[in-house]
């Protein structure tokens, strides 16, 4: 038996120096961009609600959720949740490099910092109570492709992992698809027989149709169990009767969405510098792509011309997957983190077969200036994003301050009193103060000057930040006091009348939509 310093050189050295610098990378670029986030214990609106939360979500279909963000605990702790989050995505890195074949340093230490600094990534950190279970579902979709690409019957274990990414936060089944889109395409340019090819490239179907049974089976099987039935929330219970209406309509808004947010989502770029290196990277992909096309002479392979069309042609369709079951779904940021792949894949073909091209250096040379102005600039993006959410808590810390004193100095309040509140800041009060929206404006849990949208909101920032326990009522106890005479009459919120108590119940009227 090895000795403990021994097994662990051993286990070491067989470890390839390409994975070892994608981890190292992505976690020290990780570390680099993130840490405000990671040393601070800020919330968002939904984190509010998540201090303590055993993430079982099963009636939104995510039935492993709760294993997947047992490992950190239930309690949110930043800290350790974000270094657990980094190590997956820092061996999703290294897995993502072998199954694109990336080989050279610069284009590894590349890939690496846009898969940690796309901004995507920091709405998912602003939810940072399930932020390693999503991690952990992006890296199980990965292995997915990876295994099946690189063994036999791969599409078995990756089907495994894709029923278990899936039951972690479906929207990583975009990634999986993409994934395995650009494998084929992969496929497709190596030089061997098109029999090989099609046997090959059936296993990702294989794989996806396995881990989408395995997923279903399972939901069905714990739904049964527990009792419980799919929720409505993002057109969740949609899955169980699968694509209805028109399917030329769905798809043409899936191409609309996904030229949407990709020209005007003010994410993939919000500066004409970071624009440029967009145009720098996909010219130089192209170019690749002729030189490569006419040095082989895939121009005599008409099927190989079908195939590469076919497959650019559905990758818009890959990335809004989700749109295809729910038209209705609110497709916010958290679910877009699929976009990165496609730098990530231009720079992975452009390192993998620039030595093949007299042009080759050059062409590394664009793809790593375009990569370096992209992290950057995403870096950037994401503190700004960071620091906003830091004013955002201070804003609330202020507002509930002076909002509970008033509370407290209300004549006939008592503790425990009944309290009946609608949740929003009115914005004729308290005008907009954040100056980050041109850059925030579509980084959800992110932009906007106020972390509190309901009665509930109120209730825990001020549990769980000012040590008051208020006794809210929920939003049906103001139905029938929203449109009376004596609650329209009253003022908002830092008004002299906005909180009064009537019939035993104190009113807060936090906005004047009257």
């Amino acid at each position: 038996m090895l000795a403990p310093a021994q097994a662990l050189k051993k286990g070491w050295d067989k470890i390839k120096k390409e994975w070892k610098l994608a981890f190292f990378s992505a976690f020290v670029i990780g570390l680099l961009i993130h840490m405000p986030i990671l040393l601070a214990d800020i919330p968002n609106h939904d984190g509010l609600d998540s201090m303590y939360f055993d993430q079982n979500m099963i009636t939104s279909g995510r039935w492993f959720l709760t294993v997947a963000c047992g490992f950190s605990s239930y309690y949110t702790i930043p800290w350790v949740i974000g270094l657990l989050g980094l190590l997956y995505l820092s061996i999703t890195a290294a897995a993502l490099t072998e199954l694109l074949e990336v080989k050279k340093g610069w284009a590894i230490v590349a890939v690496s910092g846009l898969l940690t600094a796309f901004p995507a990534l920091v709405s998912t950190f602003a939810y940072v109570f399930t932020l390693d279970g999503y991690m952990l579902a992006l890296l199980l979709a990965v292995l997915a492709v990876l295994f099946t690409k690189k063994y036999r019957y791969g599409f078995l274990p990756g089907g495994f992992c894709l029923a278990l990414s899936l039951g972690t936060y479906q929207s990583y089944l975009a990634v999986a698809m993409l994934l395995s889109v650009f494998a084929i395409m992969m496929l497709a340019m190596e030089q061997t027989g098109w029999k090989d090819k099609v046997k090959r490239g059936l296993r990702y179907l294989y794989m996806g149709l396995l881990g989408a049974v395995l997923y279903y089976v399972i939901l069905q099987v714990l739904l049964q169990l527990q009792g419980k039935e799919l929720d409505t929330y993002q057109g969740i219970s949609g899955m169980s009767s699968g694509i209805s209406g028109g399917i030329l309509g769905r798809a043409a808004g899936m191409y609309r969405d996904f030229a949407g947010f990709s020209v005007k989502g003010n994410v993939l770029f919000n500066n004409g510098i970071s624009g440029a290196a967009w145009l720098l990277l996909i010219c130089a992909a192209l170019a690749a792509g002729v030189f490569l096309a006419v040095k082989r002479k895939w121009w005599k392979s008409p099927w190989f011309f079908i195939i590469m069309i076919i497959a650019l042609i559905v990758q818009p369709l890959v990335c809004n997957v989700i749109l295809l079951v729910s038209p209705g779904v609110n497709y916010h940021l958290l679910m877009r983190y699929q976009w990165v792949l496609f730098p990530v894949g231009m720079i992975a073909f452009i390192e993998k077969y620039s030595g093949e091209l007299r042009q080759g250096a050059v062409l590394e040379w664009a793809a790593l200036a375009a990569a370096f102005v992209l992290v950057f600039f995403y870096g950037v993006t994401d503190n700004i994003g960071y620091s906003n959410l830091h004013k955002r808590y201070e804003k609330t810390y202020a507002y509930c301050v002076r909002l509970l004193d008033r509370i407290e100095q209300t004549p006939g309040y008592y503790p425990g009193i009944p309290i009946a509140m609608i949740g929003v800041v009115g914005d004729e009060q308290f005008p907009v103060t954040d100056i980050t929206l041109p850059v925030t404006s579509g980084m959800i849990g992110i932009n906007g000057d106020s972390l509190l949208y309901t009665g509930e909101n109120y209730r825990l920032f001020m549990k769980h930040f000012l040590g008051a326990t208020l006794n809210i009522l929920p939003p049906e106890a103001m139905a029938e006091m929203y449109d009376h005479p004596e609650y329209i009459a009253m003022d908002s919120f830092p008004g002299e009348n906005s909180i009064r108590i009537i019939d035993g119940i104190l009113y807060i009227k936090t906005e004047n939509l009257h």
